[in-house]
């Protein structure tokens, strides 16, 4: 069953969606590397992400027969490791120190309890399906969190943060994912990319209905002045999530505080 051509094809061009969306903040991260300060953003979402591929591919290699699963994320493993060393190498201290204990916490320490549980108290094909459940959960909450960006599109009437390049790419990567899954008899794969089809052609509905409204005047004096993260990548594809968080409007906060609270718009690939 997992020979077949079709599965196989869908296989492969999610792998080529899905690349485009491991590959997407290479702006961002040469503009940080230029400008050498990481200011303005957030190293959560390469580390939520980074955790994400070592997921998929623990579950592809328990499952077995899961070849194109592996390829993706483990260039997805190596991309997001990447982006997280580019990070802490011209972030602040705090910020170093903050996305280190987020990787210990997340990337070594909930990954490690994940694979040492799961081998001891499963066995055979359990094991799989627990690692399947696990997996799917942490997909659908990824790929939730883009509604925080549409309840701001339609607050701000503006469009600027959900780039409809993004929001296409992303929905025909779910569907890509999905198919395969289906195809695969594969629930695990396949429900996770139900909720990316969904909230992908809400954001593409949400485009269309404000790419030409006259921005809320209100809500965008709100809005810091900083660098985008999409507006950098505008061929980003995600699945994969957009986490957002703002920064403080008070004029004294250090540089401490700054770090990592500015605004920013980033997509966390969930390839499957």
């Amino acid at each position: 069953m997992a020979n077949h051509p079709l599965i196989f094809a869908f296989g492969i061009l999610g792998n080529i969606f899905s690349f485009m969306v491991f590959i997407s903040p290479v702006p961002t991260f040469y503009g940080i590397v230029k400008k050498k300060s990481a200011e303005g953003f957030q190293s959560v979402p390469y580390v939520v992400a980074l955790f994400s591929s070592m997921l998929w591919i623990y579950y592809a290699m328990v499952k077995t027969n899961e070849t194109l699963i592996i390829t993706i994320n483990s260039f997805g493993c190596i991309a997001e490791t990447i982006y997280v060393a580019i990070y802490f190498a011209y972030a602040t201290k705090n910020a170093r120190m903050q996305t280190l204990r987020l990787v210990l916490l997340l990337n070594f320490g909930g990954f490690g309890l994940i694979l040492f549980l799961t081998q001891i108290l499963c066995k055979g094909p359990k094991r799989a399906e627990v690692v399947g459940w696990i997996c799917m959960a942490f997909s659908i909450s990824v790929f939730v969190a883009p509604l925080s960006i549409m309840g701001r599109v339609i607050r701000t009437k503006s469009v600027e943060f959900m780039p409809f390049n993004l929001s296409l790419t992303l929905t025909l990567s779910a569907v890509m994912w999905f198919l395969y899954g289906l195809l695969l008899r594969d629930i695990y794969v396949t429900v996770p990319n139900i909720a990316g089809i969904i909230l992908g052609m809400l954001q593409m509905v949400l485009y269309g209905i404000y790419r030409n409204a006259k921005p809320n005047e209100a809500e965008e004096k709100k809005l810091p002045t900083v660098v985008k993260l999409e507006e950098q990548q505008p061929t980003t594809v995600n699945s994969e999530v957009n986490p957002v968080s703002f920064p403080s409007t008070d004029s004294t906060e250090n540089e401490d505080a700054k770090d990592g609270k500015n605004l920013e718009v980033a997509q966390i690939n969930s390839p499957v």
